[in-house]
């Protein structure tokens, strides 16, 4: 007799264990499905918001903003078309927690804040690089719609809707903007809108500049020839400048590597004329270490300058 009560004690505690369990994982998806209904929720406000500033001409600088433009600037969100800023923003908080908790267990605390420091330079890193490969593919497709779009006798009405025959043409990211730009002025019968939403789309400043033109100029009705004709020569006129720029980077990148190369040649030539180790001194010193942290601050803006090459 004790042996079935032992058996029916153990089955219940089982029973009530599973359902526990059971009860606990409904939970946890209630509160997933919860925080994923109020990050898309929070995104289709901000959307809505940026269109009310959009109309309003009125750049809010909050962080949102900041990063929903990040994600179209650098085309992750042309790629991942369901990333949106809330869930960019959680899943970094989330694999770099990941991180650092596994870095940090097999080796210390301080190594793993050092990791996640590294991964995210690595990600800003990857950001800047994919804006400036952007960058590059609307100076390299820019003046191609200019001519497309000086081939039409372009009116008010009719300008968002031969983007949709000109973007056949065209190259990301200003394929995507012009699709997108002709199918919400079809969709809501608002062109000066959808023109403004393709501005803040793309990291362009000629671009922008196209696009707020075409929109001042549709609520006038006005001629949009002598407006593309400007365009075209002021995009002209910002290649020509931009080849400039992209020489006397090229030599500036000449004459750094052969800095370098002196400063190290002249630091092995001292390393052999002095007792101590010039490498202890730069590596183990505080002079050393502002002689390291003044190079690599040099480097680093040189650097970024490279990366506006295309801007």
């Amino acid at each position: 007799m004790l042996k079935y009560w032992f058996i029916f004690l153990v089955l219940f505690i089982g029973f009530e264990l599973l359902f526990t369990r059971v009860r606990w994982l409904e939970l946890f998806c209630s509160i997933l499905q919860k925080t994923k209904s109020g990050m898309d929720e929070a995104a289709r406000k901000r959307l809505l918001a940026d269109r009310r500033r959009l109309l309003a001409l009125h750049q809010e600088n909050t962080i949102w903003c900041r990063l929903e433009q990040e994600l179209n600037y650098s085309g992750w969100k042309r790629r991942f078309p369901l990333l949106t800023a809330e869930l960019w923003l959680v899943g970094n908080l989330v694999s770099f927690s990941i991180f650092f908790l596994v870095l940090a267990a097999f080796t210390n605390v301080w190594m793993g804040g050092a990791g996640v420091l590294l991964l995210v330079l690595m990600e800003c890193l990857l950001l800047r690089l994919c804006k400036a490969r952007e960058s590059y593919l609307v100076n390299e497709n820019l003046l191609k719609l200019l001519n497309f779009l000086g081939n039409y006798s372009i009116t008010a009405g009719e300008v968002t809707g031969i983007f949709n025959q000109v973007s056949k043409y065209m190259d990301e990211p200003i394929k995507s903007a012009l699709n997108e730009c002709s199918y919400e002025a079809q969709t809501t019968g608002d062109a000066g809108m959808a023109l403004l939403v393709m501005a803040d789309k793309v990291e362009h400043p000629k671009f922008k500049e196209l696009a707020y033109n075409l929109e001042v100029s549709i609520r006038y009705c006005a001629d949009f020839a002598a407006l593309v004709e400007g365009s075209r020569r002021s995009v002209r006129e910002y290649l020509r400048m931009r080849e400039e720029r992209k020489g006397i980077l090229r030599e500036a990148l000449i004459n750094m590597l052969l800095l370098l190369l002196m400063s190290l040649f002249a630091l092995l030539t001292v390393d052999k004329l002095i007792d101590t180790s010039i490498w202890v001194i730069l590596f183990d010193t505080i002079p050393g270490y502002l002689a390291l942290g003044t190079a690599s601050l040099i480097f680093l803006l040189f650097f970024r300058q490279l990366l506006k090459i295309n801007q």
